[in-house]
């Protein structure tokens, strides 16, 4: 497998440098630019059908630009509809792949500026160029053959996930508790009264932290923070955080290590980056009964997500 991407990127690697002049490529009516590599041994797809993708999106011509690729997250599922013509988007192109396929599409940074109509963030410029390289791992005639390809994957995935955090742990000589869903929780101090509980609404200083460097991307432990707080059991906060506290009393301290799966999973986290670890140092500041109604908390991590909703997204992945 590692022999056949290393010819693929290779080969989308001379297409690349070909696309700077945009030679050697095709053009749908909404302007994007594509080349498809087929061997031709395999039928087209069909409506109705799903495509598994692998894939990597980049910036042209900046280093390190990767914004989204299939080698840190799942292939992406996506189902075979009709689509507007002038969409410009990646999907203009999916109903002319095969089994085995590989595709190259162009996005100009200001086209897509000009038909989403929003800005687009601050890393991507007007005369970028969005390269997405993709490759047709296999196709499936149902959604029922989907999720089970996708469910045997995450199975293994989700396992990844946990090992490099049981590595980390076992490297720093940390002590913590698995949970039966799968957060580690290593508790600094116990508190007192009973555990937390589905029903109570818990207030928590927090500390967030990158996976495995321990950069700080949020906090609220500042002379002027105010705690967050959340009704365990709602669902209004990240599943790691659920977790992770019903080990936890009034007062405790403790520190959530906590695989992606149970945090934003394939979503971008704090670090603009599907499928993150994250450390979260916790301080039970209160716990109390729910109150009637509950305000949405902003979820630890949310602010420092970047605003991606101009960027050209990956495939979307089919659940």
């Amino acid at each position: 497998m590692k022999k056949i991407n290393s010819f693929l990127f290779a080969l989308l690697g001379i297409l690349l440098l070909a696309a700077c002049d945009n030679h050697g490529l095709s053009k749908t009516k909404s302007g994007l630019l594509y080349k498809i590599i087929s061997d031709g041994k395999n039928p087209v797809v069909k409506r109705g059908q799903f495509i598994k993708l692998s894939f990597s999106q980049k910036i042209s011509g900046v280093k390190d630009s990767v914004l989204f690729s299939s080698d840190s997250s799942l292939p992406a599922y996506v189902p075979i509809d009709s689509v507007q013509p002038n969409s410009y988007s990646p999907v203009e192109i999916f109903s002319l792949l095969s089994k085995g396929d590989s595709a190259v599409i162009i996005q100009l940074a200001d086209s897509i500026q000009k038909k989403s109509g929003q800005p687009l963030p601050p890393f991507i410029h007007k005369k970028d160029k969005i390269i997405l390289t993709l490759r047709v791992q296999d196709v499936f005639d149902n959604e029922e053959m989907v999720k089970k390809d996708r469910e045997a994957l995450m199975v293994g995935f989700h396992a990844k996930e946990t090992q490099q955090v049981e590595d980390y742990l076992k490297a720093h000589n940390i002590n913590a508790v698995k949970t039966d869903k799968g957060t580690f929780v290593e508790i600094k101090t116990p508190g007192d009264g009973p555990l937390i509980d589905s029903g109570k609404q818990v207030s928590v200083i927090y500390t967030g932290k990158l996976f495995p460097s321990g950069k700080v991307f949020e906090t609220n432990d500042k002379e002027e923070g105010q705690p967050i707080k959340f009704v365990v059991g709602r669902h209004s906060i990240i599943p790691g955080w659920e977790d992770g506290v019903r080990l936890l009393k009034k007062g405790a301290t403790a520190t959530f290590y906590i695989p992606a799966f149970l945090a934003y999973d394939q979503q971008p986290g704090p670090d603009r980056k599907p499928n993150e670890n994250l450390i979260f140092d916790v301080k039970i500041v209160d716990v109390t009964d729910a109150p009637a109604e509950n305000q949405m908390p902003m979820m630890p991590g949310a602010q420092n997500r970047p605003n991606m909703r101009a960027v050209p997204p990956p495939p979307p992945a089919h659940k």
